[in-house]
């Protein structure tokens, strides 16, 4: 039985982080500290062997992913699959305006409810299939190998539920920090968490999964 080692990152800080603002698929760059956060990464993932490295095409992920590609000596494959899922009538609004704005929308998406799709986003139920689909055919593609794969918080999120039967409407009880490095194993169709969260290489990160 092959098993795929997968080292996964949460893209650098934004602006629109810092702000609480949701980006979801809006394509919003990294700001300074999320350029440093991404140079920070260099140290860790460029002493390890890849097979390949994979980013959402997104600007802040691909950004995130350039310092450590270049210092590998790896192209970057861009998968539309890994971006974070579509928050619709959300995007580009902080928080405190989508529950001013769309009281009852918020509260559904507080709920968790799994076909709730922002109006002309994406559902709970629809992106955590695309994204578990995404990082899925990867790990079968390199099968016996590792791979380095950038993505956002969300991504992360479907990930871990996925490997710690936690179910998609179950409270977030565990942190996805930016530019943190989280390591999982893929064999026989099944996730393992192997660590996670981890930020020893930054001086601090924000936790936000909703990006």
């Amino acid at each position: 039985m092959s098993t795929t080692t997968l080292v996964l990152v949460r893209h650098g800080e934004t602006a629109w982080n810092a702000e609480g603002r949701v980006q979801g698929q809006t394509d919003v760059p990294l700001n300074e500290i999320g350029r440093a956060q991404a140079e920070a990464l260099v140290p860790v993932l460029g002493a390890e062997v890849f097979g390949a490295i994979y980013s959402s095409d997104l600007q802040r992920v691909r950004e995130t992913a350039q310092p450590a590609a270049k210092a590998l000596g790896l192209e970057v494959a861009l998968e539309a699959g890994l971006r974070e899922r579509h928050y619709g009538m959300f995007e580009t609004l902080t928080y405190v305006e989508c529950r001013e704005r769309f009281p009852a929308e918020f509260e559904r998406f507080r709920a968790k409810e799994l076909e709730f799709d922002f109006g002309s986003g994406e559902s709970l139920q629809a992106f955590n299939a695309r994204a578990l689909a995404s990082v899925g055919a990867i790990a079968a593609r390199h099968a016996g190998e590792a791979v380095l794969v950038f993505t956002h918080g969300g991504v992360l999120e479907m990930l871990y539920r996925a490997a710690t039967a936690r179910g998609l409407r179950s409270v977030r009880d565990f942190e996805i920090p930016n530019a943190a490095i989280n390591r999982f194993e893929f064999a026989a169709g099944r996730w393992r968490l192997r660590a996670w969260a981890d930020c020893a290489h930054l001086e601090a990160a924000l936790d936000d999964l909703r990006d």
